[in-house]
């Protein structure tokens, strides 16, 4: 199996990972209780997605 002849640089691997970063969810207000939700998901506080109720939230 090939192995590496020489260690490669700490420089030259962190240029090889400056794409691999992590993202911030993106959130947005629900539009029936104005609370901060993930986008595209159901409500966790109304339990309202796209207008619609989509479960009871247990309180």
């Amino acid at each position: 199996m090939p192995n590496p002849k020489r260690k490669m640089s700490k420089t030259r691997r962190d240029k090889r990972r400056t794409h691999y970063k992590a993202t911030a969810p993106s959130l947005s207000r629900c539009s029936n209780c104005s609370e901060i939700k993930l986008s595209h998901r159901a409500c966790p506080n109304c339990g309202h997605y796209a207008g619609r109720s989509m479960f009871v939230p247990e309180q």
